[in-house]
């Protein structure tokens, strides 16, 4: 038995959400894959104290006609674009239920926006969930503009697309989604490494006061050209590759208001491993001025990553 393979986005009738609900429709036509657009809507909930009698009997109709609506305008704004769309309405957390769609997505999509001060520098619940427990690679679509602002930002095919690298298995596999992207869509494909001497002192103790930063990065970069040239062999696309001075979150970011997708890893090195994304793709969501796609890896064993793959390519 056959599986098409779909592209997830999920919806709330936002301006954020219609933006993303763009980005996956160019996907799925990209890819000849389905699109699937999910909304999910829960009831409020109530303390039995602040409830005269101990209970209240609730009316969901109003709500659950709210989320329709959303629902109903996402496939009018997709349909008739070439792509099969199907819809779905559930009760229960968004998060939750996106989650547990992407076991059969091959792609999801999500939209992220900003409300300026501390709330702009959070991601929205599901925005920060998903791609964390995805079963499937997440692009995050961000609701700013390229100056840092909220906003509509066009949404065009990718034709400029970073990714990091660091050594880990978990970059690697990024980097060889990267690659695809790259491919599927023709674009110039930049690969960088973040090497942090200049703050040596607080980010890597063991480095000497003296020591040769310019043969330090040489070697990075000829470590790293090994690696592309491992990844991209034979893709038939343009690849550029810098071993640069700096974090990986900050050089990223950096990149990501001169490029149209970010991709990176959901693990690097260290933290509660398999439970939440690393620093660095957790900063790069957070700041990042254009799409970030991020790549999930599942712990099979002790020390032995694969990327996470839609179930009919098992």
């Amino acid at each position: 038995m056959t599986h098409t393979p779909e592209v997830l986005v999920g919806v709330d009738g936002s301006r954020a959400s219609a933006q993303s609900l763009e980005w996956a429709l160019q996907e799925a036509v990209r890819r000849s894959w389905s699109l699937r657009v999910l909304c999910s809507y829960s009831l409020p909930s109530f303390t039995a104290a602040s409830i005269d009698g101990g209970y209240a009997a609730l009316d969901d109709t109003a709500i659950r006609d709210s989320a329709q609506a959303a629902l109903d305008a996402a496939v009018a704004q997709v349909s008739d674009r070439g792509v099969e769309v199907s819809a779905d309405l559930e009760t229960g957390d968004a998060a939750g239920a996106l989650i547990a769609a992407t076991s059969n997505a091959g792609l999801a999509v999500v939209g992220t926006r900003g409300g300026g001060g501390f709330t702009d520098r959070l991601l929205g619940t599901v925005s920060s969930a998903l791609p964390a427990h995805a079963h499937c690679p997440v692009v995050v679509v961000p609701h700013r503009t390229k100056d840092g602002g909220e906003g509509d930002t066009p949404v065009r095919p990718p034709r400029k697309i970073v990714v990091g690298v660091d050594g880990s298995q978990s970059a690697r596999v990024a980097l060889q989604h990267a690659v695809a992207e790259a491919t599927l869509w023709g674009a110039e494909l930049t690969v960088v490494a973040a090497v942090p001497i200049s703050q040596g002192s607080s980010i890597l103790p063991w480095l000497p006061s003296a020591v040769d930063r310019g043969q330090i990065l040489a070697d990075v970069e000829a470590g790293l050209k090994v690696t592309v040239d491992e990844a991209a062999r034979d893709a038939g696309i343009s690849v550029s590759m810098h071993a640069m001075d700096g974090t990986g979150a900050a050089l990223l970011t950096e990149f990501s208001t001169a490029v149209d997708l970010v991709v990176v890893g959901s693990r690097g090195r260290g933290g509660f491993t398999g439970m939440l994304l690393g620093s660095t793709s957790q900063s790069v969501l957070h700041h990042a001025s254009c799409p970030v796609l991020v790549v999930p890896v599942r712990l099979d064993k002790e020390e032995d990553f694969s990327p996470v793959r839609p179930p009919w390519t098992r």
